[in-house]
């Protein structure tokens, strides 16, 4: 390994984490000279205000947001399951750097009746760093152009951080700033991990191999990691291979025993992170308790929101109007190449299970001959010979689901949520599984856009029960988005 190499693993997150400082300043200074070239040819910004003046307001608005970013956690080396939070934050942010700057507009504003000393006296050093005295009247700055400040720095905030986060990723993928770490535990939970490890190769982590307490376990081969040993190889491997984390996975452990691995871990400097009892109870949104000093863990109340449910549902209609009214030269064209591919019926209608249990009639594009289709495993393979030409070029570009518009304007369907399924994967649903049936099935959804979307949407339920827990129009709003990106570059199903 290189000195750079070693400086570049040592310091990753560090130099990402202020070179992202940097990027933010140009994105956010970039919006508001957008914003106040929109003002001029609207007419809005007043052609006796200097641009000088708004460049000092330009100031005050990027430490204002930068702050606010800051506050809400965009300068944590902690991701969130698919950056979700992230842009959930980066919109939170904006609104409260918003109210936040206009609240300082008003107290840096100088009036003759202001009186000398006392508090007053702390804001002068503000008043002569931005020196912007009586411009800051409410009728000299254009309103619209201030208020589009925000909206393009939101904008273009969103969109940087979704390409800063992508090319992250894809520096994580080259092995570029991964840090080498350890499962502790090689059962059931440890291999689950390493499963997420080995489908997200952009975690930036990368997996030296298992440790485990059990003898038998150690030198055999999990997938494609090894058994390097026990507790007593700890030292030798953390010093050998350089591990910067450790991954506990002894969720059925005796308490004492876990936490002797973790005295290790902070012996030897290590960062760790333990998977916990119970630990598919953190799929839900939980509060923390106290009973005197014992610590108690509640579910959240998590009943849906009068208006986010109108919300919701104002956004599925609009959005499968705009679609079906769009799409229909393709309603029309797909028809025709499917029926003259092979004989049939242009539709395939099949019977799956919505919310609360209750079963509906799905419509898709039919994509397979009709004497191989019915309910059997999704296809894996786009050569599976199912499959009709036309079919593969549909389910590609996701095409096959257009017809699923219908089934949201009924209201069967959601645009966003849980992939409906069969009826015979729901009969042998576990109770945690079951818990995708609490709210209506979607077109697309978490697991569509994630890493996990070529394995068996009943083995990723934490994808679903992620979004369950956490729905709203903005989360909406960024899944659909990024499914417009997906099905453009053409990563859509076999």
């Amino acid at each position: 390994m290189t000195s750079l190499q070693t400086f570049l693993r040592r310091h990753f997150e560090p130099l990402v984490l202020s070179a992202q400082v940097f990027v933010d300043l140009g994105v956010l200074l970039f919006a508001c000279w957008a914003a106040y070239w929109t003002g001029e040819q609207l007419g809005s910004t007043k052609p006796d205000v200097l641009l000088e003046a708004y460049q000092q307001l330009w100031a005050l608005i990027c430490a204002v947001l930068l702050v606010s970013f800051h506050a809400f956690g965009l300068y944590s080396p902690v991701k969130s399951l698919l950056n979700m939070q992230e842009f959930k934050a980066i919109a939170k942010s904006t609104v409260v750097g918003f109210l936040v700057f206009f609240t300082l507009l008003i107290l840096l504003r100088k009036t003759p009746q202001e009186p000398e000393g006392g508090i007053f006296e702390l804001l002068v050093p503000i008043h002569d760093l931005f020196d912007l005295g009586d411009r800051l009247k409410p009728d000299v700055f254009s309103r619209l152009t201030l208020v589009l400040t925000f909206v393009y720095a939101l904008v273009m905030t969103t969109a940087s951080r979704f390409f800063s986060f992508k090319f992250i990723q894809s520096l994580h993928a080259r092995g570029i700033g991964n840090r080498n770490v350890l499962i502790y535990g090689a059962g059931e939970c440890g291999q689950k991990l390493q499963g997420k490890f080995l489908i997200v190769p952009t975690l930036g982590l990368n997996l030296i191999g298992f440790l485990d307490d059990d003898r038998k376990k150690v030198g055999t081969m999990i997938e494609r990691y090894r058994v390097l040993g026990g507790r007593q190889d700890l030292e030798r491997l953390v010093g050998l291979h350089k591990v910067s984390e450790v991954f506990i996975a002894l969720p059925d452990e005796d308490e004492g025993q876990v936490m002797d691995i973790v005295a290790e871990c902070e012996r030897l400097g290590v960062r760790y992170h333990v998977v916990p009892r119970f630990y598919h109870l953190f799929n839900y949104k939980l509060r923390i308790e106290s009973l005197d000093s014992v610590p108690l863990i509640t579910r959240a109340d998590s009943r849906p929101n009068v208006f986010g449910v109108i919300a919701k549902r104002a956004l599925d209609l609009v959005l499968s109007v705009t679609v079906l009214v769009l799409g229909s030269p393709v309603f029309v064209l797909a028809a025709i190449m499917i029926q003259r591919e092979s004989p049939g019926p242009v539709f395939f209608v099949q019977k799956r299970i919505g919310k609360d249990g209750k079963p509906f009639q799905m419509i898709k594009f039919r994509t397979m001959h009709t004497h191989m289709s019915g309910d059997a495993p999704t296809p894996n393979s786009p050569y599976d010979p199912r499959i009709t030409r036309i079919g593969r070029y549909l389910r590609r570009y996701s095409l096959d689901e257009i017809p699923q518009f219908l089934n949201v304007l009924k209201g069967d369907m959601s645009i966003v949520g849980p992939r409906p399924e069969m009826p015979f994967i729901v009969d042998n649903y576990s109770p945690l599984e079951r818990e995708r049936l609490r709210v209506k099935p979607g077109i697309t959804g978490m697991w569509q856009i994630s890493y996990a979307r070529q394995q068996a949407i009943h083995d990723n339920v934490d994808y679903d029960l992620y979004y369950i827990e956490n729905q709203s129009l903005l989360l909406d709003v960024v899944i659909i988005a990024l499914t417009g990106i997906a099905v453009v570059k053409g990563t859509g199903a076999y």
